[in-house]
């Protein structure tokens, strides 16, 4: 345990971080760049003796328990919790779980995106961010909650309107099988992610198609270069698909263009303008 790297290292951490980013108030006479150790003491919920000790490198080695409640106080990357570990001395475990957190230059990346549609998938394939292009396309995502936003899950328990499962996609079927598998990866990357293990035991009890899928053990998924969307206010929409890859956020921005001079071009301008006003029309 190197405890002076570490007590340094928080300290950075700690300094870079404004009360506001944790829901804090800022306060009269904050001398102190970022939080203050009694807060981070309390957002670890671990008392502000241990946490001063430890920014004074005279505590001793911290718990596989603190260190997590410290990162997620600290809202640590991956790799800074990591580095947290080898600097305790404590090899590090796998990540607690998925990231949902998009940083704002892949916000502002999917706003300068007019003619895309472009969403923001985690690793368990929820849509945490999304363009008005997509919504208009897709669904109005803002009026879902965070579990109706997940895709695997409404693959295969729907609800499947008229136009077909999932958007009337015209590759449903690939895409289920693709899911399962990016899902299987997941789970041996986040074993000790409640959520995603409650996701999959849902999943299991509800379809049978997903366990089917799932006891195949199957985890290479091939991409999809293009597909049809079948939208119940401008027709089919056929798209190219393409997929970036936010390796430190175990993320992916899914952007969806149409052939220049299309009919479908033409469908995603007009869906620009009528936007989600019209997609609760039954179909």
């Amino acid at each position: 345990m190197d405890r002076r790297e570490l007590a340094d290292f928080l300290r950075s951490r700690r300094e870079r971080i404004t009360p506001a980013d944790v829901g804090l108030a800022a306060g009269p006479r904050r001398r102190t760049p970022g939080l203050r150790r009694e807060e981070v003491a309390q957002l670890a919920y671990i008392s502000t003796e241990y946490y001063t000790r430890l920014e004074q490198a005279r505590a001793p080695r911290p718990s596989l328990e603190v260190l997590a409640q410290v990162a997620r106080a600290l809202r640590l990357s991956d790799a800074e919790r990591d580095h947290l570990h080898h600097l305790a001395g404590t090899p590090p475990g796998p990540p607690p779980g998925p990231s949902r957190e998009v940083r704002q230059s892949i916000v502002d990346l999917l706003h300068r995106l007019p003619q895309a549609a472009a969403i923001v998938i985690s690793a368990t394939h929820e849509v945490i961010a999304w363009n008005d292009l997509a919504a208009a396309l897709m669904e109005d995502f803002s009026a879902l909650s965070r579990r109706d936003r997940n895709l695997v899950r409404r693959a295969f328990l729907g609800p499947h309107p008229k136009s077909g499962r999932l958007y009337g996609v015209s590759d449903s079927a690939e895409f289920a099988i693709s899911s399962v598998q990016h899902l299987r990866a997941a789970s041996a990357r986040y074993p000790g992610d409640a959520e995603l293990t409650g996701l999959v035991a849902e999943l299991l009890d509800g379809s049978a198609e997903f366990a089917a899928l799932w006891a195949a053990h199957d985890v290479t998924a091939s991409p999809t270069l293009c597909k049809t969307f079948h939208h119940p206010v401008v027709g089919p929409v056929v798209v190219n698909c393409d997929v970036l890859d936010i390796a430190d956020r175990d993320q992916r921005v899914v952007i969806y263009t149409a052939a220049p001079g299309s009919p479908s071009e033409e469908a995603l301008r007009l869906l620009s303008v009528v936007g989600t006003q019209r997609l609760d029309v039954p179909g």
